[in-house]
């Protein structure tokens, strides 16, 4: 059986606030703490395929989303509880 996930990859470009990505990688840790290893490509492709195609509880997702203030993820970034995932894309080398 051929699985959604090992279909063709469409590259798609995102522009969004930095908090936002932020909090995605906070949820890739919170994934790795549960014990799953995956990234932040496969996190979204699960949640997009999570949400029902209704048009008024996309609505109320867009909605709520809009009217969130600017500091309303600010609490993200302490999560000492959470795993550190290393991200992936070319490393830097340090000099000496």
């Amino acid at each position: 059986m051929e699985l959604l996930r090992q279909q063709h990859r469409q590259v798609t470009s995102v522009s969004w606030p930095g908090v936002v990505d932020t909090r995605l990688n906070l949820l890739v840790r919170a994934a790795a703490a549960a014990g799953e290893r995956t990234s932040r490509a496969e996190l979204l492709a699960a949640l997009v395929t999570a949400i029902d195609v209704e048009p008024e509880q996309l609505a109320g997702i867009l909605h709520r989303y809009r009217l969130l203030p600017a500091d309303a993820l600010d609490g993200d970034g302490n999560r000492d509880d959470l795993p550190v995932v290393r991200t992936p894309g070319p490393r830097r080398v340090i000099q000496p």
